[in-house]
């Protein structure tokens, strides 16, 4: 049971200050607050890795907009999800995003969270995620990935990055790696394809005092249809079994599946065997085929059903995705 209970609260009215608190050691930043907050309400972390103070990014003026510029869509990180939802922009130019903020969680928590946050977000797996930490697995320090041996069902299809099976949980990640987009942070461009990696605790390459500033977005080429597609148990508040954004046209494809590798997973396989083709039935059947080469999902053991069955889902998501693009 954790016994720290405490923790400071800095609302940080620009990116120095913020970055200057979260340099120093026991400190985390906040915006909407829809992961951070239920990680600490239920003592997800060990005591080492709990935060003694929060930094509020959000109280920082002027990180809320979406506008395009000189043939770029520019998104600040505090941009609520909801916001990016409804925006006709997105919704019309880039619509595997509109789709995948729309389909994120429920309208209330969009209504919180922000885009930088659902990119930042930590894992969910269930061991990793365990009240009280009663789990101590790799990504948090521990020495095993409990998920190898146990109930493995949603994890990664696609093997493990440093012995951890757990998956992205991003719906909006996917639609950003399809979109060639970049994360504009407060010391670097990130290409939205090189944001993602294995940490403890986190799932970035943002280092501690990083902080993301903005998303940027070329506008689209002229054919280049996108769109995204979700599988969850539930139509909302869930986080995906499988999502895939894919933006296709002008002789090129981009197409990012998520939820079934530790990052999200560029399906250039399925790249290949799509672009400069007209998209049918017949031919996202074969690019969703083989967008799935070298999966090696866990196998089943006793009660533990495995997820085999996550590389049929994939693969159906995989063409929908591909047929919205038509």
């Amino acid at each position: 049971m954790k016994t720290i209970v405490e923790f400071e609260h800095i609302n940080a009215t620009s990116l120095d200050e913020a970055a200057a608190a979260l340099a120093e050691e026991g400190t985390m930043a906040t915006a909407g607050g829809t992961d951070i907050i239920g990680t600490l309400r239920f003592s997800v972390l060990p005591d080492a890795l709990y935060p003694t103070k929060l930094v509020n990014l959000k109280s920082i003026p002027g990180l809320d907009y979406i506008k395009e510029e000189g043939g770029t869509l520019k998104i600040g990180a505090l941009t609520r999800l909801e916001d990016i939802a409804i925006n006709t922009t997105v919704k019309t130019k880039y619509s595997c995003l509109a789709e995948a903020a729309r389909k994120t969680a429920s309208p209330h928590i969009r209504e919180m969270g922000t885009i930088g946050g659902n990119i930042c977000q930590m894992n969910r797996c269930w061991y990793f995620r365990c009240n009280d930490n009663r789990f101590d697995c790799i990504r948090k320090g521990g020495n095993m990935c409990f998920a190898m041996m146990g109930d493995n069902r949603y994890h990664s299809i696609f093997g493990a990055i440093g012995a951890c099976i757990a998956v992205n949980p991003s719906d909006t990640a996917p639609a950003l790696v399809a979109l060639d987009a970049t994360v504009i942070t407060t010391r670097r461009e990130i290409a939205a394809g090189d944001f993602w990696a294995v940490a403890i605790p986190g799932s970035t390459v943002l280092e501690k005092d990083e902080i993301v500033k903005e998303i940027q977005i070329p506008a689209p080429a002229s054919g280049v249809k996108s769109w995204f597609v979700k599988m969850a148990i539930r139509k909302a508040i869930d986080f995906p079994i499988v999502n895939c954004a894919a933006a296709i046209g002008g002789g090129n494809a981009r197409i990012c599946l998520n939820a079934v590798h530790n990052n999200p997973y560029r399906a250039t396989k399925a790249e290949d065997a799509i672009k400069g083709k007209a998209i049918t039935m017949e031919n996202a059947e074969a690019a969703a085929e083989a967008g799935l080469t070298g999966t090696s999902p866990m196998a089943a053991s006793g009660s533990n059903p495995g997820n085999k069955w996550k590389v049929s889902a994939a693969k159906g998501v995989m063409k929908q995705a591909i047929m919205g693009c038509a």
